[in-house]
């Protein structure tokens, strides 16, 4: 599992929602969720600045760049 599969998967189930919810925020398919979270296949650059818009969070986090504190990993 990759650390974005990981972290979306944790985002989600901390704040409640269902890959169908979160779906529905993301104007997106439940599939596709389901698929990222797989590792089937990579949202795009578009959709994911959305999913850091809904999280709240950066794209360095969601890619596994910088730990949950914000200090950078590379």
């Amino acid at each position: 599992m990759t650390v974005f599969q990981q972290r979306l998967r944790e985002l989600r189930v901390e704040q409640g929602l269902t890959q169908g919810a979160l779906a529905v925020l993301l104007r997106t398919t439940d599939d596709s969720v389901y698929s990222w979270e797989k590792g089937r296949s990579e949202p795009s650059l578009s959709m994911l600045t959305e999913i850091c818009r809904v999280f709240r969070v950066s794209a360095d986090y969601l890619l596994g760049l910088e730990d949950e504190s914000g200090a950078k990993l590379y």
